[in-house]
């Protein structure tokens, strides 16, 4: 089986778009405001702690020198790009977590205030010992697709492109056989919105989807624009969460 949280990393350190890194930064500013999701504990916690931490590593050296600072966007695409061990080590589940923990805050949000509590209350400390369903291989899967299929609603990705794509995550040595022919596969199909709309399982995973693929692309064309917006809308997103997931990664209104 593919290493979906590997791919997800190596996929963040080869082929984001070049505003990626100040979404995620974005995102995780405000999750060290608030403290991360409502509730969150366990294994999703520490992988969410593990890259801020390894954020927080780049800012206090960028803190002696000046000329280096730039906030956690700018110091997350220097760790990246710098091939930090920390940060790669980090970044597949440390990535997933916090996308867990946005999407968590952003349903909670733009949401009323019985479906926040249910929302905070699958996430009660007194489950921290069962595994975290955000966390899993599935919802990994999904949200490396959505990243993927994002990138095809201009036309779909030629050979070449993906060639390129596989090549630049190929040279961060991380992937084995089964993830290697997986992503090739992956880039070649044709997209279906509402095929992979269909297979997304709540509100939750909906809402991890959407925020990847807002760290995937620039979203400066109409045809990104329109397949957000259908995604949402396939995907049971409401307008309100939407906004949230977009304020959340530092998007205008």
């Amino acid at each position: 089986m593919p290493d979906f949280g590997g791919l997800i990393g190596s996929f963040l350190q080869s082929a984001i778009a070049p505003s990626g890194n100040q979404r995620m930064g974005s995102a995780l500013e405000g999750l060290q405001r608030g403290g991360g999701a409502p509730g969150s504990s366990g294994g999703g916690a520490d992988l969410l702690n593990s890259l801020r931490d390894a954020v927080q590593g780049g800012l206090g050296k960028a803190a002696q020198n000046p000329a280096a600072a730039g906030g956690m966007g700018a110091i997350l695409g220097s760790l990246l790009g710098g091939g930090s061990d920390s940060i790669k080590g980090a970044l597949g589940g440390g990535a997933l977590a916090m996308l867990a923990s946005v999407a968590m805050k952003s349903l909670a949000a733009g949401s009323g205030s019985n479906q926040a509590a249910a929302f905070a209350g699958r996430f009660s400390p007194d489950k921290a010992a069962a595994p975290a369903p955000q966390l899993s291989q599935t919802t990994a899967e999904l949200v490396l697709r959505g990243m993927i299929n994002i990138a095809k609603c201009d036309g779909e990705i030629s050979r070449e492109e993906s060639q390129r794509i596989v090549g630049k995550i190929l040279e961060t040595g991380q992937l084995d056989q089964d993830s290697q022919q997986w992503l090739a596969r992956e880039m070649q199909k044709p997209l279906d919105l509402r095929g992979f709309a269909a297979e997304i399982p709540n509100p939750q995973v909906a809402a991890q989807v959407y925020a990847a693929s807002l760290l995937a692309v620039e979203i400066d064309t109409v045809a990104e624009k329109q397949y957000l917006e259908q995604f949402a809308q396939l995907a049971g997103l409401s307008p309100q969460v939407v906004q949230q997931i977009h304020r959340a990664m530092g998007l205008a209104d």
